[in-house]
């Protein structure tokens, strides 16, 4: 029986690690759920995820991160309040801003973060963009406020969302391009964020 265990558990993570975070690990992984059981799941999904840093905490050892660029995903976050945080700031400097949709567990979530990290993205972040990263748990946590700007069945996560600063949608990644972040490199964001800064 434990050979079976051991056997069926290193299945999974072989199939995590190969395939990510895309729309094909994500529509296997994730249960059906309701706004109401999501919300009833929230609770027990923020108390798994207090023990993750948080953003002020990384970027001061990091010392590579501007300070409102988030380290990962909080599930005890209210989302609905950053992101409108974000924008009442955006409204006075005109800065779009940059939703990032995932979870801590994605593979891809630490690879982006990589690329943002890097010396091609970080000034494009810190000087052109207001970044708020959503969690959405397991596909049961903030799925009301995804669905408004992203087709998380589509894009996978982690999704990325550009708003213009009246909080119109300019681009949501519902191709599932940054759901497969491994195969992509920090010119590839930069570009994508160029693109959008101005749009």
């Amino acid at each position: 029986m434990r050979h079976h265990r051991a056997l069926l558990a290193g299945t999974v993570l072989s199939a995590v690690l190969i395939t990510g975070c895309d729309s094909t690990t994500r529509a296997a992984e994730r249960p059906t759920t309701t706004p109401a059981t999501a919300t009833a799941t929230t609770a027990a999904t923020a108390a798994t995820s207090a023990a993750a840093p948080t953003a002020a905490t990384a970027a001061a050892s990091a010392g590579t991160a501007p300070a409102d660029l988030p380290d990962g995903y909080d599930a005890t976050r209210d989302a609905e309040a950053d992101v409108k945080a974000a924008l009442a700031r955006s409204a006075g400097d005109q800065r779009p801003v940059l939703l990032g949709f995932g979870a801590n567990w994605c593979p891809d979530r630490k690879v982006l973060d990589k690329l943002f990290r890097s010396p091609q993205v970080t000034p494009l972040l810190r000087d052109d963009y207001r970044v708020v990263a959503v969690d959405v748990g397991r596909f049961d946590h903030n799925l009301d406020l995804a669905a408004r700007y992203v087709d998380l069945r589509s894009s996978g996560i982690p999704a990325l969302v550009v708003l213009s600063p009246d909080g119109t949608v300019r681009t949501a990644s519902n191709d599932g391009a940054f759901s497969n972040a491994r195969a992509m490199s920090a010119g590839t964001v930069a570009t994508f964020l160029k693109r959008w800064a101005q749009a």
